[in-house]
């Protein structure tokens, strides 16, 4: 059936995804990328009867993402669905950013994703896929005080929406989802005196994500697609 790499599988969105795509039936074969070995290992313990390994990579270490993907390609022989979903923020404002810190959620949410999807696409392309990308309803609006992470998440709906052209030629879809508010880890950072409990859960972004991932979507990819909780 194929194998499907993942990233930001620890906690949050990823784990949730990492659940509930490894029991649907689409892929047989998982690829789980992160630095969190033992967030990852609890991870596994959930998902389905499924075949994964798990590939120890901070994603600031972009260099590392070409060799890391050669790996997964020698131990599953296809790569066939990417979701990126990985994520980084410091919350600051114009003044108080640094170089250093905006360059740092640039690594992981952009040069990542860019390298990823590179290099992925290098086997994907010889028998067409699916790639998603988990952007942010932050790179849609102004955000102050978000400058670096609002920038960045407007920098992967850009690429999302220019690759779906680019790689149709290889029956490659590039999917995009903008969550809004959802109670994970980065969001904490982001609005610490908020309630989890009172916002969307991952549950339901992984949700969304298992839907556009099946085989049988042909129409959704090239949106950025807003995924928000009405109350």
């Amino acid at each position: 059936m194929g194998t499907c790499v993942i990233t930001g599988a620890g906690d949050g969105i990823g784990r949730a995804t990492a659940i509930e795509v490894s029991k649907c039936g689409y892929y047989d074969s998982f690829a789980l990328l992160g630095r969190n070995l033992k967030a990852m290992e609890n991870t596994v313990s959930l998902m389905g009867d499924v075949h994964v390994k798990i590939y120890e990579i901070d994603f600031v270490n972009v260099e590392k993402i070409p060799e890391i993907i050669g790996r997964v390609y020698k131990d599953f022989h296809s790569i066939d669905c990417l979701l990126n979903i990985a994520g980084y923020t410091d919350p600051q404002p114009l003044l108080s950013t640094s170089l250093e810190s905006f360059e740092l959620t640039y690594r992981v949410n952009v040069f990542a994703p860019f390298l990823l999807m590179r290099e992925c696409t290098k086997y994907m392309k010889r028998r067409g896929g699916k790639i998603l990308n988990v952007a942010s309803t932050a790179g849609m609006t102004p955000r102050p005080g978000w400058l670096s992470y609002a920038s960045s998440k407007a920098s992967v709906i850009a690429m999302s929406q220019t690759l779906t052209d680019e790689l149709a030629e290889y029956d490659i879809k590039v999917y995009c989802i903008s969550p809004g508010r959802c109670a994970t880890k980065l969001r904490r950072k982001l609005a610490p005196d908020e309630d989890p409990s009172t916002i969307m859960q991952p549950e339901e972004v992984a949700d969304v994500i298992n839907k556009l991932i099946d085989p049988n979507d042909t129409c959704l990819d090239g949106q950025n697609i807003v995924i928000r909780k009405r109350f």
